[in-house]
């Protein structure tokens, strides 16, 4: 019997490259240590703008102000087994003030680290999706859509 599905979760991640440069978090706990990387960001909020929920994530997770500008990606991933599927709108953002912090927490409690990244530091590192590096570089080749993939659980 196919598990009944729950509703779609909708996110916002920022794109943020600065001074060649990626920004990217470590979203899971220390209590579940994970050598995944993503780009900052989270759910929606409802009745908000995708780009002041986008504004407001990165704030709470890294300290950092940012521009939203035009969409980049979207990219989903899904857990069958734990019911779950999430579409992420990718955009690309400027940063206007702040600098990484290490004693900057995470109101929630769910990033518990960030760092700026090259692409050559990107190339030894685990990072979901895999489309981010080429479209934060901006490679002619780069995806708008990332299919849907099974999550890294």
């Amino acid at each position: 019997m196919k598990p009944t599905p729950r509703s779609i979760r909708l996110a916002a991640r920022a794109v943020l490259v600065h001074e060649d440069r990626l920004l990217l978090v470590n979203a899971w706990p220390a209590s579940k240590a994970s050598e995944l990387w993503c780009a900052p960001g989270g759910g929606a909020e409802a009745h908000e703008s995708l780009p002041a929920n986008l504004a407001r994530e990165v704030h709470e997770e890294t300290g950092l102000r940012v521009a939203v500008g035009a969409p980049c990606l979207v990219n989903e991933f899904h857990s069958p087994r734990r019911r779950w599927h999430q579409v992420e709108v990718f955009f690309r953002c400027t940063l206007l003030e702040g600098v990484l912090d290490a004693a900057w927490k995470d109101p929630e409690g769910i990033v518990t680290s960030r760092r700026w990244v090259t692409r050559a530091e990107m190339a030894g590192m685990l990072v979901r999706p895999a489309a981010l590096e080429a479209v934060a570089w901006g490679d002619g080749a780069a995806p708008t859509y990332d299919p849907l993939e099974l999550i890294l659980e």
